[in-house]
C-alpha cells in the first residue's frame, strides 16, 4: 500500500472549507461530479446531525449529494441547508416530479466555549456552507480550516486532517476528520502520537512510539463540548449496506489515534462514500485501510493546526516544534 495525502485521491471528489475568524468556527463541504453511495455509523454518545436515518441500507433513496461538517453544534446544521440552496440552483438533487431535493447529510461538533464571538444576531452558518461549497477543490488544505478551524482535544489545538492509501488493482481509500476530542491526541506531555505505528513517511513529525503508555485516567476535556466528525471515501463499487460496514471498520481510526474515543460527551461519527466502480472483493482489508487512513487523518490534523491569538489550547507545533 502507498499513500497519498488527501479525500480527493478518490477521483471525482472535491472538497471546500469556508471559516470565520471571530466567530472561530468553520464549514467543510464534500461533494462529487455525481451523487454518490453513502452509509454512516454513529459511535459517540452525543451526536447532532441531519439526514442520517436516510442512509440505513433500508430507506429509499441511494445516492446523495454532499456531506457536510460543521462547528456550532446544533445551530451548525444549518449549514448543510446552505449547501442545498445552492446545489439545488445547479440543479442538482433528487428527483420529484419537476422538483430537485439535494440530498445533503450532515453533522456538528460543539467549538462554541473556544474564544470566538459566538454573539450572532443571525445564524451564520448556511453562508458558510455556501461557500465552503463554492470553494471546493481537489486540493483543500489541512490544519485549522473548515469545521476544524475551531476544533480542539484535551490538550492540544484541534484541526481538520486527510490521508489516503492506494491499494493494488487501482482501488482507493481516503480519510478525512475534524478533530475536536474530549480526549488526546498525543501520550502524555511528550510529542508522540497514539496513531505513531501507522504513520507514512514521518507525515506527523516522524517522532515513532512512545517509550511508556499511561495506565492512569487519561485528559480530558471538562464539560460535554467535543466530537470528531469523519468522512471515508473509496472508489470501490460499493451498496449502502458495504459502505454502513465501512464506517464502522474505520471507527477503529478513532480508537487508535485518540484516548479515549466514542465517550458519553463524544457525538463520534463517521459517514463512509462510495464514487467509482472499482472493484474488491474484500471487505474486511478495505475496512482495515480505511480505519488507518482514519488514524493518520487525525494526528496530521492536529499535527497541521495554526496558532492564532485567541487560542485557548497550544498547537502541537507550538509545544513541540
Amino acid at each position: 500500500m502507498t499513500d497519498g495525502p488527501l479525500i480527493t485521491a478518490v477521483p471525482g471528489l472535491i472538497v471546500g472549507h469556508a471559516h470565520d475568524a471571530a466567530l472561530k468556527s468553520g464549514v467543510t463541504v464534500l461533494t462529487a461530479d455525481a451523487p454518490f453511495v453513502c452509509g454512516v455509523h454513529v459511535m459517540g454518545g452525543a451526536p447532532g446531525t441531519r439526514e442520517t436515518d436516510l442512509l440505513a441500507p433500508d430507506r429509499m433513496v441511494d445516492r446523495v449529494d454532499a456531506l457536510v461538517l460543521a462547528g456550532g453544534s446544533a445551530f451548525g446544521l444549518d449549514a448543510a441547508s446552505g449547501v442545498a440552496d445552492a446545489l439545488r440552483l445547479r440543479g442538482r438533487g433528487f428527483a420529484v416530479g419537476d422538483q430537485r431535493v439535494p440530498i445533503v447529510p450532515s453533522a456538528i461538533l460543539f467549538d462554541l466555549l473556544n474564544g470566538g464571538d459566538k454573539g450572532w444576531t443571525a445564524n451564520p452558518y448556511a453562508a458558510l456552507g455556501r461557500a465552503a461549497l463554492a470553494a471546493a477543490t481537489t486540493t483543500p488544505t489541512e490544519g485549522s480550516v473548515g469545521a476544524g478551524y475551531g476544533a480542539t482535544t484535551a490538550t492540544l489545538k484541534g484541526g481538520l486532517g486527510h490521508a489516503a492509501l492506494h491499494l493494488p488493482g487501482g482501488v482507493v481509500v481516503a480519510a478525512m476528520v475534524a478533530i475536536n476530542a474530549l480526549g488526546s491526541a498525543t501520550v502524555g506531555d511528550g510529542p508522540h502520537f497514539w496513531a505513531a505505528p501507522w504513520e507514512e513517511d514521518g507525515e506527523y513529525g516522524g517522532h515513532g512510539t512512545a517509550s511508556a503508555y499511561p495506565t492512569s485516567r487519561p485528559p480530558m476535556k471538562g464539560g460535554a463540548h467535543n466530537t470528531t466528525l469523519g468522512i471515508v471515501a473509496t472508489n470501490a463499487r460499493l451498496s449502502k449496506a458495504d459502505c454502513t460496514r465501512l464506517a464502522t471498520a474505520a471507527h477503529d481510526g478513532f480508537a487508535r489515534a485518540l484516548v479515549p474515543s466514542h465517550t458519553p460527551f463524544d457525538g463520534d461519527l463517521i459517514f463512509a462514500l462510495s464514487h467509482g466502480d472499482a472493484v474488491c472483493d474484500d471487505l474486511a482489508w478495505l475496512g482495515h485501510a480505511a480505519a488507518t487512513c482514519m488514524a493518520r487523518a487525525i494526528a496530521r490534523g492536529v499535527y497541521h493546526a495554526t496558532p492564532d491569538p485567541t487560542d485557548l489550547l497550544p498547537t502541537y507545533r507550538s509545544r513541540h516544534g
